[in-house]
């Protein structure tokens, strides 16, 4: 029994001095329980929304006030015209309009109702729908307030219209963010292995001492992947179409360059893995745990990033995941081009070149 009771001792010493061992057993725990508690939820709050005022009365600037006193909404613009509200759109950062006609505080007090036109960007189908509903019940609260000490009832009546996505459909939402998932994880998987394999075969002393130089290893370890990933989006891009019914608005040209983009950019991830793993092990779940949960919860794909804390919006723009889906977006649904996707394009690039800087930094020292 001494015997046993050592050895289990042992077993906790060498647990106990082993970090890793630690982090997995407690770190990630906490670390899964945090993001999904704070990033998983069906609410929305801080959503950027413009205001269209053709009225500019005391009724409409006493809604807006209310709608913005709100937790939910953050009045980011104030359009002119019509013509603006697409171009609001386009520009990726207000997700709705709220347009009041024209004399409206004028219409409640001499024909005891007036409109207000809800506008809507259903990329998201569901964030569409939810912004819908919140700004349907402050009027309808705003509508109950002024309703208290009066004998006939003012009626504010709402119109609702959808941009990208008039019938709501969810898969003009899952198609960009499955695309954006199987690209990192398939992609950083395959390269997060490469260069581990090396190292386990023994055959990585021969990359060491041969004359190739660090960048070139490198880029030779990505480029059959490339290809391969290419194939794989081709293959998802043709079901999306001709399955699932996915319109591309946008230049096909555009699609392609900015995918491969983003394909160097997850191999590249995919190979600064593998540099830092000592295994083929350690690679793949530092592939799967350090990209699935962030790809999943962090990239806007499913959950609005708004509604997340700021430190979890913060972070997530470190995730190429999330900017990529902002142009599968920008270019399938909105059909917009390069002007309004230059700041995701350039962000994606960067990244690349650091993971691959990285890299290369990592190989070399290898080297010495």
């Amino acid at each position: 029994m001494k015997r046993f009771v050592g050895f289990v001792k042992k077993e906790f010493y060498h647990i106990f001095r082993d970090r890793r061992s630690l982090f997995i057993l407690f770190g990630m725990p906490i670390v899964q329980v945090m993001l999904f508690g704070f990033a998983i939820t069906n609410e929305i709050n801080n959503v950027d929304i413009a205001i269209l005022d053709h009225s500019k009365d005391a009724s409409t600037k006493e809604i807006i006030e209310k709608i913005s006193a709100s937790k939910y909404f953050s009045v980011k613009d104030y359009l002119d015209n019509e013509n603006e509200i697409e171009t609001a759109f386009k520009k990726g950062k207000i997700k709705a309009v709220l347009n009041f006609e024209k004399d409206f505080s004028k219409k409640l007090q001499t024909e005891n109702q007036a409109t207000i036109q809800i506008l809507t960007d259903a990329t998201d189908p569901n964030t569409a729908n939810t912004i819908s509903n919140y700004t349907g019940a402050i009027l309808q609260n705003y509508q109950e307030l002024i309703n208290k000490d009066i004998v006939t009832p003012y009626q504010i009546n709402t119109q609702t219209q959808l941009f990208y996505n008039k019938e709501l459909k969810s898969v003009f939402m899952f198609v960009p963010g499955v695309m954006t998932i199987i690209l990192m994880l398939v992609s950083a998987m395959m390269t997060s292995i490469s260069i581990t394999r090396e190292k386990e075969l023994g055959t990585m002393e021969i990359l060491l001492v041969s004359p190739l130089k660090p960048l070139q290893v490198i880029i030779g370890k990505v480029v059959p992947y490339i290809f391969l990933s290419v194939i794989n989006a081709i293959i998802i891009i043709l079901l999306s179409i001709f399955i699932f019914k996915m319109p591309i608005a946008g230049n096909y040209f555009l699609l392609a360059a900015e995918t491969i983009l983003f394909i160097i950019n997850a191999l590249s991830l995919g190979i600064l893995i593998s540099t830092v793993s000592a295994s083929q092990q350690t690679a793949m779940m530092i592939s799967l745990m350090g990209l699935m949960l962030p790809v999943i919860l962090l990239s806007g794909f499913i959950f609005p990033i708004t509604s997340m804390p700021l430190p979890l919006q913060v972070i997530s723009n470190i995730i190429p995941a999330k900017w990529f889906i902002i142009i599968l977006k920008g270019i399938m649904l909105k059909g917009v081009g390069l002007a309004y996707l230059w700041k995701e394009t350039l962000i994606l690039i960067g990244m690349t070149l650091f993971f691959i800087a990285i890299s290369v930094k990592k190989y070399k020292t290898r080297l010495e």
